[in-house]
Protein backbone atom coordinates (compact mmCIF):
# COMPACT_ATOMS: atom_id res chain seq x y z
CA UNK A 1 0.00 0.00 0.00
CA UNK A 2 1.27 3.45 -0.90
CA UNK A 3 0.05 6.66 0.77
CA UNK A 4 1.00 10.16 -0.37
CA UNK A 5 0.51 13.40 1.58
CA UNK A 6 0.79 16.93 0.21
CA UNK A 7 -0.04 20.43 1.38
CA UNK A 8 -1.22 21.72 -1.99
CA UNK A 9 -1.74 25.38 -0.92
CA UNK A 10 -5.15 25.54 -2.60
CA UNK A 11 -6.71 22.59 -4.42
CA UNK A 12 -8.14 24.67 -7.28
CA UNK A 13 -4.74 26.25 -7.92
CA UNK A 14 -3.08 22.83 -7.64
CA UNK A 15 -5.40 21.29 -10.24
CA UNK A 16 -4.34 24.02 -12.67
CA UNK A 17 -0.72 22.99 -11.99
CA UNK A 18 -1.21 19.33 -12.98
CA UNK A 19 -2.17 17.96 -9.56
CA UNK A 20 -4.34 15.25 -11.11
CA UNK A 21 -1.53 13.95 -13.32
CA UNK A 22 0.86 13.96 -10.34
CA UNK A 23 -1.66 11.91 -8.36
CA UNK A 24 -1.98 9.42 -11.19
CA UNK A 25 1.79 9.18 -11.72
CA UNK A 26 2.32 8.50 -8.01
CA UNK A 27 0.38 5.20 -8.19
CA UNK A 28 -0.78 5.89 -4.64
CA UNK A 29 -3.66 3.96 -3.11
CA UNK A 30 -4.45 6.88 -0.82
CA UNK A 31 -3.71 10.57 -1.30
CA UNK A 32 -4.01 12.98 1.63
CA UNK A 33 -4.09 16.71 0.93
CA UNK A 34 -3.97 19.70 3.24
CA UNK A 35 -4.84 23.36 2.83
CA UNK A 36 -7.50 22.78 0.19
CA UNK A 37 -8.74 26.35 0.75
CA UNK A 38 -12.15 25.22 -0.48
CA UNK A 39 -15.54 24.06 0.74
CA UNK A 40 -16.42 20.37 0.41
CA UNK A 41 -18.47 20.82 -2.75
CA UNK A 42 -15.67 22.90 -4.29
CA UNK A 43 -13.15 20.14 -3.52
CA UNK A 44 -15.39 17.58 -5.22
CA UNK A 45 -15.77 19.81 -8.26
CA UNK A 46 -12.03 20.52 -8.51
CA UNK A 47 -11.27 16.78 -8.39
CA UNK A 48 -14.07 15.66 -10.69
CA UNK A 49 -11.57 14.36 -13.28
CA UNK A 50 -10.29 11.75 -10.81
CA UNK A 51 -12.07 8.49 -11.53
CA UNK A 52 -12.35 5.28 -9.46
CA UNK A 53 -11.38 7.03 -6.21
CA UNK A 54 -13.42 7.96 -3.16
CA UNK A 55 -13.04 11.62 -2.16
CA UNK A 56 -13.77 12.72 1.41
CA UNK A 57 -13.04 16.22 2.67
CA UNK A 58 -13.43 18.47 5.69
CA UNK A 59 -13.59 22.22 5.14
CA UNK A 60 -13.35 25.21 7.46
CA UNK A 61 -16.34 27.40 8.27
CA UNK A 62 -14.29 30.31 6.92
CA UNK A 63 -14.21 30.14 3.12
CA UNK A 64 -10.87 29.88 1.35
CA UNK A 65 -9.09 28.74 4.51
CA UNK A 66 -7.49 25.51 5.73
CA UNK A 67 -9.27 22.28 4.75
CA UNK A 68 -8.17 18.65 4.32
CA UNK A 69 -9.18 15.73 2.09
CA UNK A 70 -8.47 12.02 1.65
CA UNK A 71 -8.64 10.44 -1.80
CA UNK A 72 -8.61 6.63 -1.68
CA UNK A 73 -9.05 3.75 -4.11
CA UNK A 74 -10.80 1.78 -1.36
CA UNK A 75 -13.98 3.03 0.23
CA UNK A 76 -13.18 3.73 3.91
CA UNK A 77 -14.97 1.58 6.46
CA UNK A 78 -15.89 4.77 8.29
CA UNK A 79 -15.17 8.49 8.10
CA UNK A 80 -15.10 11.13 10.83
CA UNK A 81 -14.28 14.81 10.83
CA UNK A 82 -12.57 16.96 13.47
CA UNK A 83 -11.69 15.90 17.01
CA UNK A 84 -14.85 16.71 18.95
CA UNK A 85 -13.70 19.99 20.54
CA UNK A 86 -15.64 23.01 19.40
CA UNK A 87 -12.83 25.58 19.49
CA UNK A 88 -10.74 23.39 17.17
CA UNK A 89 -13.47 22.05 14.93
CA UNK A 90 -14.33 25.21 13.00
CA UNK A 91 -11.15 25.19 10.92
CA UNK A 92 -11.45 21.92 8.97
CA UNK A 93 -8.09 20.55 10.09
CA UNK A 94 -8.68 16.83 10.65
CA UNK A 95 -10.29 13.98 8.76
CA UNK A 96 -10.06 10.36 9.91
CA UNK A 97 -10.76 7.32 7.77
CA UNK A 98 -10.86 3.72 8.97
CA UNK A 99 -9.41 0.93 6.88
CA UNK A 100 -9.08 -2.75 7.69
CA UNK A 101 -5.73 -2.63 9.46
CA UNK A 102 -5.46 0.99 10.63
CA UNK A 103 -7.01 4.40 11.04
CA UNK A 104 -5.58 7.08 8.77
CA UNK A 105 -5.69 10.60 10.17
CA UNK A 106 -4.97 13.52 7.83
CA UNK A 107 -4.13 16.74 9.68
CA UNK A 108 -3.27 20.35 8.95
CA UNK A 109 -1.87 21.54 12.27
CA UNK A 110 -2.43 25.22 13.14
CA UNK A 111 0.43 27.60 12.40
CA UNK A 112 1.54 29.66 15.39
CA UNK A 113 1.48 32.71 13.15
CA UNK A 114 3.40 35.93 12.78
CA UNK A 115 4.97 37.06 16.06
CA UNK A 116 3.83 33.69 17.49
CA UNK A 117 0.38 35.17 18.18
CA UNK A 118 -1.28 31.73 18.13
CA UNK A 119 1.42 29.87 20.04
CA UNK A 120 -0.72 29.41 23.18
CA UNK A 121 -3.59 28.13 21.06
CA UNK A 122 -1.21 25.86 19.17
CA UNK A 123 0.02 24.39 22.46
CA UNK A 124 -3.54 23.56 23.50
CA UNK A 125 -4.27 22.12 20.06
CA UNK A 126 -1.25 19.79 20.28
CA UNK A 127 -2.35 18.45 23.66
CA UNK A 128 -5.96 17.96 22.57
CA UNK A 129 -4.92 16.30 19.31
CA UNK A 130 -2.59 13.93 21.18
CA UNK A 131 -5.49 12.99 23.45
CA UNK A 132 -7.70 12.32 20.42
CA UNK A 133 -5.04 10.07 18.87
CA UNK A 134 -4.45 8.22 22.13
CA UNK A 135 -8.13 7.32 22.38
CA UNK A 136 -8.37 6.34 18.72
CA UNK A 137 -5.44 3.91 18.80
CA UNK A 138 -7.09 1.88 21.55
CA UNK A 139 -9.28 0.44 18.78
CA UNK A 140 -6.62 -0.26 16.14
CA UNK A 141 -3.21 1.10 15.00
CA UNK A 142 -3.08 4.62 13.56
CA UNK A 143 -1.16 6.44 10.85
CA UNK A 144 -1.11 10.23 11.12
CA UNK A 145 0.01 12.34 8.19
CA UNK A 146 -0.06 15.93 7.04
CA UNK A 147 1.51 19.32 7.59
CA UNK A 148 2.46 19.50 11.28
CA UNK A 149 3.90 23.03 11.06
CA UNK A 150 6.96 22.12 13.13
CA UNK A 151 10.55 21.17 12.42
CA UNK A 152 11.16 18.60 15.13
CA UNK A 153 14.97 18.63 15.31
CA UNK A 154 17.87 20.81 14.13
CA UNK A 155 18.37 18.52 11.14
CA UNK A 156 14.82 19.37 10.02
CA UNK A 157 15.47 22.97 9.02
CA UNK A 158 18.25 24.83 7.25
CA UNK A 159 18.80 27.56 9.84
CA UNK A 160 17.95 26.25 13.30
CA UNK A 161 19.91 28.73 15.42
CA UNK A 162 18.45 31.89 13.90
CA UNK A 163 14.89 30.52 14.07
CA UNK A 164 14.81 28.82 17.48
CA UNK A 165 12.12 30.32 19.72
CA UNK A 166 11.73 33.22 17.28
CA UNK A 167 9.94 31.77 14.29
CA UNK A 168 6.70 29.87 13.99
CA UNK A 169 7.50 26.20 13.44
CA UNK A 170 10.65 26.00 15.56
CA UNK A 171 9.84 27.00 19.12
CA UNK A 172 10.37 24.76 22.12
CA UNK A 173 6.60 24.80 22.70
CA UNK A 174 5.98 23.34 19.22
CA UNK A 175 8.83 20.86 19.55
CA UNK A 176 7.35 19.70 22.87
CA UNK A 177 3.99 19.39 21.14
CA UNK A 178 5.47 17.03 18.55
CA UNK A 179 7.11 15.04 21.35
CA UNK A 180 3.65 14.71 22.89
CA UNK A 181 2.23 13.28 19.66
CA UNK A 182 5.05 10.76 19.33
CA UNK A 183 4.64 9.75 22.98
CA UNK A 184 1.17 8.48 22.12
CA UNK A 185 3.00 5.53 20.53
CA UNK A 186 4.05 6.87 17.14
CA UNK A 187 7.28 6.85 15.13
CA UNK A 188 8.48 9.49 12.65
CA UNK A 189 8.79 7.09 9.71
CA UNK A 190 11.12 9.22 7.56
CA UNK A 191 13.57 9.86 10.39
CA UNK A 192 13.36 6.22 11.46
CA UNK A 193 14.49 5.06 8.02
CA UNK A 194 16.80 8.01 7.27
CA UNK A 195 18.34 9.09 10.61
CA UNK A 196 20.98 11.40 9.08
CA UNK A 197 19.33 12.52 5.85
CA UNK A 198 18.90 16.28 5.33
CA UNK A 199 15.81 16.82 3.21
CA UNK A 200 13.01 19.36 3.40
CA UNK A 201 9.34 19.47 2.46
CA UNK A 202 8.61 23.23 2.66
CA UNK A 203 10.32 26.38 1.42
CA UNK A 204 9.27 29.99 1.85
CA UNK A 205 8.15 31.64 -1.38
CA UNK A 206 10.41 34.59 -0.51
CA UNK A 207 14.11 35.16 -1.17
CA UNK A 208 14.49 32.24 -3.61
CA UNK A 209 14.45 29.82 -0.68
CA UNK A 210 13.61 26.73 -2.71
CA UNK A 211 16.33 27.32 -5.29
CA UNK A 212 18.81 27.69 -2.41
CA UNK A 213 17.21 24.75 -0.53
CA UNK A 214 16.73 26.88 2.57
CA UNK A 215 13.87 24.74 3.76
CA UNK A 216 12.02 23.03 6.56
CA UNK A 217 10.71 19.49 7.08
CA UNK A 218 7.16 20.19 8.25
CA UNK A 219 5.34 17.22 6.68
CA UNK A 220 5.35 13.80 8.31
CA UNK A 221 4.03 10.28 8.38
CA UNK A 222 3.78 9.34 12.06
CA UNK A 223 3.21 5.60 12.19
CA UNK A 224 1.94 3.51 15.08
CA UNK A 225 4.82 1.59 16.61
CA UNK A 226 2.74 -1.57 16.15
CA UNK A 227 3.06 -1.10 12.36
CA UNK A 228 6.80 -0.43 12.22
CA UNK A 229 7.52 -3.89 10.78
CA UNK A 230 5.16 -3.08 7.92
CA UNK A 231 7.00 0.04 6.71
CA UNK A 232 9.02 -0.47 3.53
CA UNK A 233 9.62 3.13 2.38
CA UNK A 234 9.23 6.73 3.58
CA UNK A 235 10.27 9.41 1.12
CA UNK A 236 10.18 13.16 0.43
CA UNK A 237 9.57 14.09 -3.22
CA UNK A 238 11.26 17.48 -3.34
CA UNK A 239 11.57 17.43 -7.13
CA UNK A 240 7.78 17.85 -7.48
CA UNK A 241 6.68 21.46 -7.80
CA UNK A 242 3.27 23.14 -7.65
CA UNK A 243 3.13 24.29 -4.01
CA UNK A 244 5.38 25.75 -1.32
CA UNK A 245 5.37 22.19 0.07
CA UNK A 246 6.28 19.00 -1.77
CA UNK A 247 4.63 15.58 -1.46
CA UNK A 248 5.81 12.90 0.94
CA UNK A 249 5.06 9.19 0.72
CA UNK A 250 4.84 6.06 2.85
CA UNK A 251 4.82 2.48 1.59
CA UNK A 252 3.57 -0.40 3.72
CA UNK A 253 3.52 -4.17 3.27
CA UNK A 254 0.85 -6.28 4.94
Amino acid sequence: MKIVSWNVNGIRAAVKKDFVSELQKSSANIYCIQETKAQDEEVSKALSDIKNFHINSNSAEKKGYSGVAIISDQKPLEISKDIGIEEHDMEGRVITTAFDKFYLINVYVPNSGADLKRLDYRSKWDKDFASYLSKLRKNKPIIVTGDFNVAHHEIDLARPKSNYNKTSGYTQTEIDGMDGLLNVGLIDSFRHLHPEKVQYSFWSVRFGARAKNVGWRLDYFLVDERLMKNISKAEIHDQIMGSDHCPISLELSF
